[in-house]
Formats: structure tokens, sequence, C-alpha cells
């Protein structure tokens, strides 16, 4: 809550700044009605979001979980946020400069005359840079509300092993994760990744955890849809934090437990093996890998998984692939295991869904970054190898900024 109410005091604060400077760019229009309209109109859109947004707060911790509904409140109130940190960042550089050199006049310049104000009066270029500057973040989260979070991208590793059996050379695994069905506002954009993730016409297929945001209800309408992703060697799947139901209040432990057991059956429906702390054996012409999957252990979050537990009964020397949701569980747990994993399959970051990523430029950041060492992509420890999945859903703010939603394809390569 402490988030929230500091959210709120901010945009307040920026709502003093920005409706001076708004004034400031209506006062040389000739109609009072549109000047009236520009600043009373700005009032009520900040002012009436952040009702809708504190109204909305305690949806977000009860059973009936956070709705599309709350996300876009919560969304359209970020970007307005955002907006007027631009907006009244630029206009007091702009007001620093002004203030400044009233003081070198006042200092060093001529007596002012009677009546002359210290400081001189705002220039319309400034307020016009200003909302200039600004309406960039705007138009960013406007597309990454209604386009980018559906934008969903293939992104194709290769990698190479030496221990890979030769009969696995090529194989190919599609992983999607994060799936954050709660939020989905678009059925027929869903429906579209799904079918881009089945066109990868991969040998087989993995679900790295957060089928719903916090209740099994939230799947229900997209049983039949996820159902639809199939692989010849099978569908497999882990929780995620999100699936525990951790985060919302219920009315007891047995609602809860049997919500959990609810979801658990979802991922049957679904087509999906749940793996949880433990492993199977895929075989191809008679030679075999491993694929173990365990549950939720991430840094600051829970930590069930038990890699000891999924590793019984195998072989140390066989190929691994490891399906854990935070990739903070390869950090500490997995990299430097006595038993070697070669490739860890994991998402939970979902990259913050904001950032920049730039091939070209060779740039990539996000906030999220300082959070997480491994929070995008493929890393690697010596022989072993994590790659985190971006996410094919979304949380909390309905949109995604330069970091889009994810299908990944891997293939495993002998040498």
């Amino acid at each position: 809550m402490t988030i929230f109410l500091v959210l709120m005091a901010l945009s307040l604060l920026f709502d003093v700044y920005a409706y001076n400077g708004l004034k400031t760019v209506s006062s040389g229009w000739k109609s009072a009605l549109f000047r009236k309209f520009l600043l009373y109109g700005y009032l009520a859109v900040s002012l009436g979001l952040m009702l809708l947004f504190v109204t909305g707060i305690g949806s977000l911790f009860t059973a009936q979980g956070m709705r599309p509904y709350h996300e876009w409140v919560l969304s359209l109130f970020l970007a307005l946020l955002v907006t007027k940190l631009f907006f009244v960042l630029v206009l007091f550089l702009w007001d620093s400069g002004r203030f400044f050199y009233a003081v070198g006049h006042w200092l060093f310049g001529p007596r002012r005359a009677a009546g002359q104000a210290f400081m001189p009066a705002r220039r319309q270029f400034m307020v016009d840079t200003a909302l200039l500057i600004a309406a960039v973040p705007f138009g960013a989260f406007l597309y990454g509300m209604f386009k980018g979070k559906y934008d969903y991208r293939v992104h194709r590793e290769t990698m190479h092993f030496d221990d890979l059996p030769e009969a696995f050379d090529g194989f190919t695994i599609t992983q999607i994760s994060d799936i954050h069905s709660g939020s989905f506002d678009n059925r027929a954009a869903v429906r579209r990744g799904i079918r881009l993730a089945q066109d990868q016409k991969s040998d087989l297929f993995v679900f790295t955890g957060d089928l719903v945001n916090n209740v099994a209800w939230e799947i229900e309408p997209y049983l039949q849809d996820f159902s639809q992703l199939r692989a010849p060697y099978g569908q497999f799947s882990i929780l995620g934090n999100h699936d525990y139901g951790d985060y919302i209040k219920w009315d007891s432990l047995e609602a809860k437990d049997a919500n959990l057991g609810k979801l658990k059956s979802h991922h049957q429906t679904l087509g999906y093996r749940l793996l949880m702390d433990e492993h199977v054996v895929i075989e191809k012409d008679g030679q075999k890998i491993v694929l173990l999957g365990v549950q939720n252990w991430g840094r600051g979050f829970i930590q069930l998984g038990d890699i000891d537990k999924a590793l019984e009964g195998v072989d140390p020397d066989a190929f691994k692939i490891l399906l854990s949701h935070d990739p903070t569980h390869w950090e500490e747990k997995i990299r430097y295991n006595p038993t070697k994993i070669q490739l860890t399959l994991a998402g939970h970051t979902h990259g913050a869904q904001f950032g920049v990523e730039s091939d070209y430029l060779h740039l990539r950041w996000s906030p999220v970054q300082y959070r997480y060492l491994d929070w995008a992509g493929l890393a690697s420890e010596k022989d072993r190898y994590l790659y985190v999945n971006r996410g094919f859903g979304f949380l909390a703010f309905s949109g995604r900024i330069g970091i889009w939603p994810e299908i990944t394809v891997i293939t495993l390569k002998r040498g």
C-alpha cells in the first residue's frame, strides 16, 4: 500500500506544477471557454483516474483478482503520471534557468522598476518544448497498451553441447512463459500468439509458470485455446509464483488449497504434464535426455522447488534440461550444483514489460536489470546455460514497451 500512497502523492504534486504550465499554454488563447476546457478537463481526467485507481486498489487483494478493467485504470494512471513527470521536469529546468537569471540580474544588474516581477515571465516556447517532450512517453504508453502487449516475437537460439546425444542433434523446443491469463482483454490477439507458437512445429513444448495472476478460473476461458499447443515429444509445464495464490486474501486455507488443486487439474486439461519436483525421460531413436521440472524457487519469493528431489534416480552423466520459473534459482542453486544441468529454462521477470533492446545499437536496458542479474535471453556459466523468456502475457501494467511478448524456439546441436 505504501507504494500506492507515494504514487498518488507524486501525482498530486505534479498536477500543481503541470496545471500552472498549462495556464501558460492557454494564456494567449482568445476563447475563455477553450482555456477552461483545457484546464478543468485536465484536472477532471487526472483526478478522475486517481479516484478510479484508489477505489480499485482493494480488488487487487481479493479472490476475484485484478481484472483487465483495473489493469487499464492502473495503466492509464501510470501513463499520465510518467507524462506529467517529463512535462514537469522540462518545465522545472526552464524555470530554474529563469530563477538563476533573475538572481544574477538582482545581484549585478540595474535596479528593478517598481512593480517589476522578480523573475521574467515564462516564454511560450518553453512550455511548448515541455509538451512536445512529454508527448513521447505518452505515445509510447498508448502504443504499448493498445498494440505492444500482443506484438508477439519469436526468439531463436541454437545451442551447442558436446555431451548431447547424437539422436537429439537438431532437436527443437518451443518455450512460452508467464501467460497471466487473468490480464487478457483480446482473445483474437491471444489466439494469434498461440498459432504463432504452434507454427514453430517444435519437437517439444514447455511452459515455465504463471498460468494465472492469482486464481484458477482466470485460465478457464482460454483452456481450449492453449490446449492447441502440441508437440511430438509432449507438452510439459511447471508452476510460477503467481500460481499458488499467495498475493490475495482467501476465506480459508482450504479455499486456497482447493484453488491450487483446481489449477493443477487445468494443466491436465490443457494436455500439459505438470512437473512437481520430478523428472521425465525423453527418448529418441534409443537415446535419452532428461527433462526436470521444479516448483517455484525464487529469491524474495516462495521457495518450494526441490532440485535434489527432481534429480533422484537421474544418471549424473545424463543430458539434463530444467524448467524453473525464477532465474534466481539458477543463479543461486543450479549453476554451481555438483550435478551438472546443461540447460535451464525460466521466465518470471517479463523484462519489466518496459525497456530497450537493439541489436543494431548493441543496447539492452530495462529497469528490471537492477533487480535481476539475468532478466532476458541467454546467460551462461562455464558449460551451463540459462534462457530467460520475456513472457507471453502481462501483469499490472496492461501493456509492453520495447520488451515484446516472446515465443522462444531453442535448437539443440551436438558439438
